[in-house]
Protein backbone atom coordinates (compact mmCIF):
# COMPACT_ATOMS: atom_id res chain seq x y z
CA UNK A 1 0.00 0.00 0.00
CA UNK A 2 1.24 3.45 -0.80
CA UNK A 3 1.80 5.35 2.46
CA UNK A 4 1.58 8.74 0.73
CA UNK A 5 -1.82 8.10 -0.81
CA UNK A 6 -4.80 8.35 1.58
CA UNK A 7 -7.34 5.54 1.49
CA UNK A 8 -10.49 6.53 -0.38
CA UNK A 9 -13.93 5.51 0.76
CA UNK A 10 -16.13 3.73 -1.71
CA UNK A 11 -19.41 5.41 -2.44
CA UNK A 12 -22.63 3.64 -3.30
CA UNK A 13 -23.86 6.84 -4.97
CA UNK A 14 -27.14 6.30 -3.13
CA UNK A 15 -28.95 8.33 -0.50
CA UNK A 16 -28.97 5.65 2.20
CA UNK A 17 -30.54 7.94 4.79
CA UNK A 18 -33.55 8.44 2.49
CA UNK A 19 -33.77 4.71 1.80
CA UNK A 20 -33.61 3.86 5.52
CA UNK A 21 -36.29 6.45 6.33
CA UNK A 22 -38.76 4.98 3.79
CA UNK A 23 -41.63 3.05 5.34
CA UNK A 24 -42.96 0.29 3.07
CA UNK A 25 -46.72 0.46 2.58
CA UNK A 26 -49.16 -2.41 2.10
CA UNK A 27 -49.64 -1.39 -1.56
CA UNK A 28 -45.92 -1.75 -2.19
CA UNK A 29 -45.98 -5.28 -0.80
CA UNK A 30 -48.82 -6.15 -3.19
CA UNK A 31 -46.66 -5.07 -6.16
CA UNK A 32 -44.05 -7.71 -5.39
CA UNK A 33 -44.40 -10.93 -7.38
CA UNK A 34 -44.79 -14.22 -5.52
CA UNK A 35 -41.67 -16.37 -5.56
CA UNK A 36 -42.29 -19.69 -7.26
CA UNK A 37 -40.28 -22.91 -7.21
CA UNK A 38 -39.39 -22.27 -10.87
CA UNK A 39 -37.94 -18.85 -10.00
CA UNK A 40 -35.88 -20.34 -7.19
CA UNK A 41 -34.66 -23.15 -9.45
CA UNK A 42 -33.37 -20.61 -12.02
CA UNK A 43 -31.58 -18.55 -9.37
CA UNK A 44 -27.79 -18.49 -9.42
CA UNK A 45 -25.29 -17.31 -6.84
CA UNK A 46 -22.64 -14.90 -8.05
CA UNK A 47 -19.72 -14.94 -5.64
CA UNK A 48 -17.97 -12.00 -7.27
CA UNK A 49 -14.28 -11.25 -6.94
CA UNK A 50 -11.50 -12.06 -9.34
CA UNK A 51 -11.64 -15.23 -11.41
CA UNK A 52 -9.31 -18.01 -10.28
CA UNK A 53 -5.95 -17.89 -11.97
CA UNK A 54 -4.65 -20.88 -13.92
CA UNK A 55 -1.22 -20.09 -12.48
CA UNK A 56 -1.81 -18.57 -9.01
CA UNK A 57 1.02 -16.74 -7.28
CA UNK A 58 2.48 -18.06 -4.08
CA UNK A 59 3.73 -15.92 -1.22
CA UNK A 60 7.37 -16.48 -0.25
CA UNK A 61 9.91 -14.59 1.79
CA UNK A 62 13.09 -13.67 -0.06
CA UNK A 63 15.97 -11.63 1.32
CA UNK A 64 17.74 -9.50 -1.27
CA UNK A 65 20.50 -6.92 -0.87
CA UNK A 66 19.14 -3.39 -0.38
CA UNK A 67 20.94 -2.07 -3.46
CA UNK A 68 19.27 -4.70 -5.67
CA UNK A 69 15.82 -3.72 -4.40
CA UNK A 70 16.56 -0.02 -4.84
CA UNK A 71 17.68 -0.57 -8.45
CA UNK A 72 14.44 -2.41 -9.22
CA UNK A 73 12.31 0.23 -7.47
CA UNK A 74 14.09 2.94 -9.46
CA UNK A 75 12.65 1.43 -12.67
CA UNK A 76 9.21 2.72 -11.63
CA UNK A 77 5.79 1.26 -10.84
CA UNK A 78 5.34 -2.41 -11.66
CA UNK A 79 8.88 -3.31 -10.64
CA UNK A 80 7.72 -6.44 -8.77
CA UNK A 81 5.95 -7.74 -11.87
CA UNK A 82 9.00 -7.05 -14.04
CA UNK A 83 11.22 -8.80 -11.50
CA UNK A 84 8.90 -11.84 -11.49
CA UNK A 85 8.95 -11.93 -15.32
CA UNK A 86 12.73 -11.79 -15.34
CA UNK A 87 12.96 -14.58 -12.75
CA UNK A 88 10.50 -16.64 -14.81
CA UNK A 89 12.80 -16.48 -17.84
CA UNK A 90 15.64 -18.16 -15.91
CA UNK A 91 13.98 -21.58 -16.10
Amino acid sequence: MNAKKPASRRSLKSDLARVDAHAVTAEEYEELPELTEEMLARATVNKGGRPLSANPRKLISLRLPADVIERWKATGPGWQTRMAERLGKVR
